[in-house]
């Protein structure tokens, strides 16, 4: 069996516009619903405890069926993987938009993180699969970077746009035109390489027990925001997590056909990618989620303006992901843009942990937004590419859900640990401060200003923690045209090749 990259397909960059839009789409979905939640709460009724279930039923359905729907789109074919996908996540939506009361809005964010989990490792996998060469697949990377990592703050936008100007269904409907654009995108343009599809049997037990592992595992982080660290339904999902994910290994490691081999993630490299990918998602979520909460409520921003104050940062993340990280990434090893990547975010985090009651947006907030913009952006972007880099064609599929993977669970469990430090720290300076219900507007805006503060310090810290796992324990060289080379003499592909 001879090794030889194929012809390269002629309309790649074509294809990449609808797998870029399919890949919007999911992302936006992270955060668009966010903005519109207050005001589908008080249309639908949702009492005070469902609320986070509209965000969690979404985390959970697409953190928890990701390897399997990286899995079947190995088997099945990447193309129909995600047309499928799409069409399904179109459906769901609008089952959304209708939903009459708070059982089929749930049960229409359980579906659409059900069908997310198809789309998203078909989309990124298609990617790895149509970009051989060295350099395209920088660029393409770039692109696909930009639009995930800048996706999350245009669903602020957007969210903030269509409640305030519309309704909080069309946070639902407007993922239709997107969804049909991208299957006709799908249809008429997309066509997988030959030779990548993986012919084996499906995994059903290493399916069960992912999937049920890492549900109790974010299920866990949920709890703790609620009932506590210490309580016995917490401790117990957190056991439950630990034994199922165990197991999971035991038997990744024993069947014939696994759902993720252990090859794909015991590579330092690839690892190395994956485990500070979903560090450093931690970190941005959590500032996601405070600096909306510290502009609407302490500054009293409008939605809309909130989302066009995150726009610095989406430019910054766009620049680092197409204009330092694919423009080094042929020339440099990934973990000299990965750690100074997630290093540049940290110390934009760092000047945000100094907001005040009435802190200045151009003074402290505006330079603190593009340097976390810029540094994600440096780093997501090698990130992404060494995560697939190297992979057999057939564990395609698989790779590009764990990076997937890493990032839904690391935003689920970045929402709720934050959540509940900012809480606890809300609480401990009322105490301090004697901030009782009677005190004044002002006291109450600092001792929220004071929890955000200590939560996106938290950040801070696990933003430094990634950046020291990206240099120190991945090794790989530039992903330029020549092999690949770690530092232990391990040749390590450059480029993904099929095998003919």
């Amino acid at each position: 069996m001879s090794q030889t990259v194929p012809q390269p397909d002629p309309r790649r960059w074509k294809a990449l516009i609808f797998i870029g839009l399919a890949q919007l789409m999911v992302v936006l979905d992270a955060t668009v619903v966010n903005i519109a939640l207050p005001s589908a709460q008080a249309d639908l009724g949702i009492s005070d405890a469902n609320r986070q279930w509209v965000i969690t039923a979404y985390a959970l359905a697409f953190g928890g069926l990701l390897l399997f729907g990286g899995r079947i789109a190995d088997l099945w074919g990447r193309r129909r993987t995600f047309i499928v996908g799409l069409t399904g996540f179109a459906l769901a939506s609008a089952l959304g938009g209708a939903a009459a009361n708070t059982a089929m809005l749930l049960g229409s964010r359980a579906l659409q993180g059900l069908f997310g989990a198809l789309l998203a490792p078909a989309a990124l996998s298609l990617l790895a699969v149509m970009f051989t060469e060295a350099h395209e697949r920088a660029k393409a990377f770039g692109i696909y970077g930009a639009i995930a990592g800048g996706g999350g703050a245009i669903g602020l936008i957007l969210g903030g746009l269509l409640t305030e100007y519309m309704n909080w269904r069309w946070t639902f409907f407007v993922n239709i035109p997107f969804a049909a654009v991208a299957i006709a995108g799908a249809v008429l343009i997309i066509r997988e390489p030959g030779g990548a599809r993986n012919s084996n049997r499906l995994d059903i037990p290493g399916v069960l027990l992912v999937t049920s592992g890492l549900v109790s595992l974010v299920y866990g982080f949920t709890r703790a925001e609620t009932d506590g660290w210490t309580s016995g339904i917490t401790l117990g999902l957190f056991a439950a997590a630990v034994v199922l994910l165990a197991s999971f290994v035991l038997v990744e490691s024993k069947v014939k056909a696994p759902l993720l081999p252990l090859r794909v993630i015991l590579n330092r490299n690839r690892g190395g990618a994956y485990l500070s990918l979903g560090l450093a998602v931690i970190g941005m979520f959590g500032l996601f989620l405070f600096l909306t909460y510290y502009m609407q409520k302490v500054l009293n921003y409008s939605p809309v303006l909130t989302g066009v104050a995150f726009l610095p940062m989406v430019a910054g993340m766009i620049t680092g992901s197409t204009q330092i990280g694919a423009r080094l990434m042929t020339r440099v090893p990934p973990r000299y843009l990965m750690a100074p990547g997630f290093l540049t975010a940290s110390v934009g985090l760092l000047i945000l942990t100094q907001i005040k009651v009435d802190s200045s947006y151009p003074a402290l907030i505006l330079p603190g937004l593009i340097l976390m913009g810029l540094g994600m952006g440096t780093a997501f972007m090698p990130a992404m590419s060494l995560a697939t880099l190297g992979v057999e064609p057939r564990d395609a599929g698989v790779a590009s859900a764990m990076v997937n993977t890493s990032q839904q669970v690391g935003g689920a469990i970045g929402t709720a640990l934050l959540a509940t430090i900012a809480n606890s720290a809300a609480t401990a300076y009322a105490k301090a401060h004697h901030v009782g219900p009677t005190a004044s507007p002002l006291a109450h805006a600092q001792t929220m200003v004071h929890s955000f503060s200590t939560a996106i310090t938290w950040s801070f810290g696990i933003l430094v923690l990634a950046a020291l796992i990206a240099g120190l324990l991945i090794n790989a060289g530039h992903q330029g045209t020549q092999p690949v080379v770690g530092e232990d003499g391990e040749v390590l592909d450059a480029i993904p090749v099929m095998a003919h």
